[in-house]
């Protein structure tokens, strides 16, 4: 069960309010950093918090009595222990705690206790009037994934620092936005006759379409349909690749295989459902073309990392999740010009992440020109 502090409960009523005085409340920026650094520090103990979301409600009342809000803001310090973080979620307008070490595995437990103790303590100290124009929320993390929409968070409340990056970042990535519409727009003028030999190579070698579409995972879990040259036989049965890659993912699929230099290779490699032209387009990476055009629909950038399958997603670890929450998926990354498929999945997880931390148009660009030199070495392409 969560352990409360109980001295400053007992403690003498001008103490008490004298060390509550000396709190310091976090302002919007910090306490959603801090939210930041309580999700990555909960994926590695895999000890959950709690975020805890209290809104005065209507401002009117607020107008009337100036003190309603500083009144809640002394019952929470009063209420909560000093190991947990108060701050502002939306400056003087949202208030929230944040709930560690919690001791207890059954969150309706906590949420009682916490609830109980919050409400009462707000009771005591605001009107009747006051009291019921207050909302409280709670939210868990690890949070549990919307299984209507797979890989999509159902609780965006525990990720504010993920847009507010983005504001902050907003000239670049216009700048991103303009490589990538200018480099598509190019590339496809450029590769339009290259798109048609392709297509008449894959219609004379095999039955069915010409383009392969997949639902993938982009940018905060949101689903989009994902376009390649199709390079297998129609009606093939993914559950080979779904269970090669759960095992992959969790760490227990050894690498049986090794490319010329001796290197592991971590890829399904001799795909019985992969065509013979299907192979060719593979090994030249011509099969990723028409991503070109989920590029211009904004679902993906030329760089980033590989948009994930929602199986795959399903068996991600929590500290997985943030390769498709912090940049748009690409065609083309960090890890597909340094380590491909002869890196380990989390190895290529810690890749993709140390692009989203350090990623500037700059380090786009270089990965840009590193692609044809891996795209024409076929390295790590099966």
């Amino acid at each position: 069960m969560l352990r409360m502090d109980k001295a400053l409960k007992s403690a003498d009523p001008l103490l008490a309010r004298s060390c509550t005085e000396a709190r310091e409340i976090l302002n919007e920026e910090t306490f959603k950093h801090m939210i930041a650094v309580e999700r990555k520090r909960t994926e590695r103990s895999r000890e959950p918090f709690l975020l805890m979301l209290l809104e005065p409600g209507n401002r009117q009342v607020s107008e009337k009595n100036g003190k309603s809000l500083d009144n809640m803001l002394y019952v929470l310090l009063q209420s909560i222990r000093e190991t947990d973080v108060i701050g502002w979620y939306k400056d003087q307008t949202v208030v929230g705690v944040i709930f560690t070490g919690l001791a207890s595995d059954d969150k309706n437990a906590i949420l009682s206790a916490i609830l109980s103790r919050v409400s009462n303590a707000l009771r005591d100290k605001l009107t009747p009037d006051q009291f019921n124009q207050v909302s409280i929320s709670f939210h868990f993390f690890p949070d549990d994934w919307d299984h209507d929409t797979p890989g999509r968070p159902s609780n965006l409340t525990l990720y504010p620092d993920l847009l507010s990056s983005d504001r902050g970042k907003y000239s670049l990535l216009r700048i991103k936005q303009v490589i990538d519409f200018v480099g598509c727009s190019l590339m496809l003028i450029l590769c339009s006759p290259l798109f048609l030999v392709i297509a008449l190579a894959i219609k004379a070698s095999s039955k069915g379409p010409v383009l392969f579409r997949q639902q993938r995972i982009g940018q905060y879990g949101q689903s989009f349909t994902f376009l390649k040259f199709r390079s297998m036989h129609i009606d093939n049965d993914e559950s080979v690749h779904k269970e090669y890659a759960t095992r992959l993912i969790a760490g227990v699929e050894d690498s049986k295989q090794s490319n010329s230099n001796g290197e592991p290779i971590f890829k399904l490699t001799n795909d019985t459902r992969v065509t013979r032209v299907g192979k060719f387009l593979r090994r030249t990476s011509l099969d990723e073309l028409p991503q070109l055009v989920n590029v211009l629909k904004g679902n993906m950038s030329l760089v980033g990392p590989r948009p994930a399958l929602p199986y795959e997603v399903a068996a991600y670890q929590t500290w997985h999740r943030r390769r498709i929450l912090q940049v748009k998926p690409g065609i083309t990354g960090l890890w597909q010009v340094t380590g491909r498929s002869s890196v380990k999945f989390d190895e290529m997880v810690r890749l993709d992440l140390r692009y989203a931390m350090s990623w500037s148009p700059l380090l786009d660009i270089q990965i840009l020109m590193r692609t044809p030199h891996a795209v024409i070495w076929g390295t790590g392409a099966y």
